[in-house]
C-alpha cells in the first residue's frame, strides 16, 4: 500500500511538471487569458474579432485626447515601481473584453519589447529587471484590447534604465 501511494505521488509530480512544460511550450499563459483561444471570449465570432491586437482604436487629437506619462523608480527593498499617469483616460477593468468606450480601457506593460502584464491601475511593482540597459514601455489599450492611437500615433510611453 505504501509503495502504491509513493508511486502515485511520483506520478502526480512528474505528470504535473510535464503538463506545465507542454502548456508553456504551446504559449498557454497562466493569467487566465489565452489570446489564441476565441472560446475564451465567449466563443462568439464578433467577440473574437473584437479582441484583435492588430487593429487600433484611433481617436482625434485635441484637448480631450488620451495621453500617457510613466515613471520608473527603484524600490528601496527590491525590484522597481512603475507609475503610469494617463491623461483623459480611465482604467476600466470591469469592461475588459467589452465594447470600446472612448477614453477607457487598460494598459500593457513591456520590458525590452516583451509583454510583461496587463495593467488596470496607476501603479505596478516589477520584481526584477534583466541586467544592462532595459526599456520599460507602456501602451494604452481600449476595452477590446486594441491599441489606442491619437491621429494614428500610439498612445504609449517608454523609459530606459541601466540595471546593475
Amino acid at each position: 500500500m505504501a509503495r502504491s501511494l509513493a508511486l502515485f505521488a511520483i506520478g502526480l509530480v512528474f505528470g504535473g511538471g510535464a503538463g506545465f512544460v507542454l502548456a508553456a511550450a504551446n504559449g498557454v499563459t497562466f493569467d487566465g487569458h489565452d489570446h489564441s483561444d476565441p472560446t475564451h471570449h465567449g466563443g462568439a465570432h464578433a467577440e473574437a474579432v473584437a479582441h484583435d491586437h492588430s487593429t487600433t482604436v484611433n481617436l482625434p487629437a485635441g484637448p480631450d485626447a488620451p495621453g500617457l506619462e510613466i515613471a520608473l523608480t527603484q524600490d528601496p527593498m527590491a525590484g522597481w515601481n512603475l507609475h503610469v499617469m494617463p491623461q483623459n483616460f480611465r482604467f476600466s477593468p470591469e469592461n475588459a473584453s467589452a465594447a470600446d468606450k472612448d477614453g477607457e480601457g487598460h494598459a500593457h506593460v513591456y520590458v525590452n519589447g516583451e509583454k510583461l502584464a496587463r495593467l488596470y491601475g496607476n501603479w505596478m511593482h516589477i520584481p526584477d529587471l534583466p541586467k544592462g540597459e532595459v526599456e520599460v514601455s507602456v501602451s494604452l489599450n481600449a476595452n477590446s484590447h486594441s491599441p489606442l492611437t491619437v491621429d494614428d500615433v500610439p498612445v504609449s510611453a517608454a523609459i530606459t534604465v541601466q540595471v546593475d
